[in-house]
């Protein structure tokens, strides 16, 4: 029933992945949240420009990173969502 009332169509994506990649699923939390100096959101552009600069990095590095930038960007702004971020090694 939590989904009750939910139009639209759902469609099922298939990824091409080989040994060593890494698939992230996240949230909007991420790109939503507002901070920085003019106290703007994140933004999916700088979000997708910060996987992209961590991609290669041990997971557990890129953990760090992303938990200390948004820390950073928030910067005593509340949080305004969930922020979610997963990445699967295969």
């Amino acid at each position: 029933a939590f989904f009750r009332g939910v139009k639209g169509k759902f469609q099922n994506h298939e990824l091409d992945v080989k040994k060593g990649d890494i698939v992230y699923v996240f949230s909007d939390g991420y790109a939503d949240q507002f901070g920085g100096e003019a106290n703007f959101k994140f933004l999916a552009k700088r979000f997708r420009q910060l996987l992209l600069d961590i991609h290669l990095m041990p997971l557990n590095e890129q953990r760090d990173i992303l938990e200390k930038t948004i820390r950073d960007w928030m910067a005593g702004v509340e949080q305004i969502d969930d922020i979610t971020v997963v990445g699967i090694k295969v």
